[in-house]
């Protein structure tokens, strides 16, 4: 069984400025938690704070996983205690195989040597889940690659690292309708009851093909409103503003 993510009262500044302002909120094991909210609310902030990039400042607050506190680890330590990021910008690196580039990021994680032959029929079997084509193994990693076949990428390697929580920051971002389908397919095919995952977007449409559990509204650094996929269908069709007018009498 997977273990569950806690984020409790957490708040982050970038560059002195405090972007999350108290958030708060749980990814259970098998549970599919979506994070929406408009630009500079603090989508991509909570992803990279939970993995814990150095440019992002934890104020105070809380962030656990399976009891443990992240907060403590470097971001090494917190990718093998099995949390996983998806880049909303992939990088490219010429001169590096996608394939290479797994097979190291696999024995960091997993603190092995792994022969190349053993993890190529590891990297084989997890490209046909995602129905990749074995070819793209030996390019450069993203390098000339489609903004899906990055995500694609992307998904190819949680894949391979099989971590506990996945965290898809705007995976969605910049697709077209077939690679959004493509990718959304990938991570339906990972889904199971060992990993939670924390999809963060913009938008409703990936969440019609990866179906979530949970859905939270991030906006001006807080969850002001979580409930189930009626949420996200409810903001495709009214957009944030009926938010900001309730937050706006409550206050």
């Amino acid at each position: 069984m997977g273990e569950t993510l806690s984020v409790r009262d957490l708040r982050v500044a970038v560059e002195g400025k405090e972007i999350l302002k108290g958030v708060t909120l749980e990814v259970a094991p098998g549970q599919v938690h979506a994070i929406m909210g408009p630009n500079g609310s603090g989508k991509s902030t909570l992803a990279y704070a939970i993995m814990g990039h150095p440019k992002y400042q934890v104020l105070s607050g809380e962030v656990s996983f399976g009891g443990r506190d992240l907060l403590a680890l470097p971001p090494d330590a917190r990718a093998r205690a099995g949390v996983f990021l998806s880049f909303q910008y992939p990088s490219e690196i010429p001169g590096v195989s996608v394939a290479n580039f797994l097979r190291r990021a696999y024995m960091a994680v997993r603190g092995v040597e792994v022969p190349v032959l053993q993890f190529f029929r590891l990297l084989q079997q997890k490209m046909r889940l995602l129905q990749m084509p074995i070819s793209m193994a030996e390019r450069y990693l993203n390098e000339g690659f489609s903004g899906g076949e990055k995500k694609r990428n992307e998904i190819l390697q949680m894949a391979v690292l099989e971590p506990k929580i996945a965290v898809l920051d705007e995976t969605d971002s910049g697709l077209d309708i077939d690679a959004l389908r493509i990718v959304a397919d990938g991570v339906n095919a990972l889904r199971g009851p060992g990993l939670g995952v924390l999809i963060i977007t913009h938008y409703q449409r990936i969440l019609r093909h990866v179906q979530p559990d949970v859905v939270s509204v991030l906006m001006d650094g807080r969850i002001v409103e979580t409930g189930g996929r009626e949420l996200a269908e409810k903001l495709e069709e009214h957009g944030y503003d009926w938010i900001r007018e309730e937050q706006a009498l409550a206050a």
